[in-house]
């Protein structure tokens, strides 16, 4: 199971129409060629920082998209997901 998929896929849901092909390879790369979503997860929320072959512009973009989502959880009350989000 995707430990956050409310990230990537409203990431994707907000982004993928605006990316350039490059930018989509690197984004189906970065989806689909790390072994542990968590993985994506920490790189996303800067917990960790991504292998050079990730951090790109696409990384940059979820990175910030990240940022926005979380200040606005903290604009809404909080829902059960926190419960299940790693300690950061």
């Amino acid at each position: 199971a995707h430990p956050n998929p409310s990230l990537s896929s409203l990431f994707a849901k907000e982004n993928l129409a605006r990316m350039s092909e490059e930018q989509l390879n690197r984004y189906d790369r970065l989806i689909n060629e790390p072994s542990n979503d968590w993985d994506i997860y920490y790189w996303a929320t800067e917990a960790k920082p991504p292998p050079a072959e990730f951090d790109t512009d696409v990384m940059a973009m979820l990175r910030e998209f990240a940022k926005n989502r979380n200040r606005e959880q903290r604009l809404r009350q909080p829902d059960l997901e926190y419960l299940f989000e790693p300690p950061r």
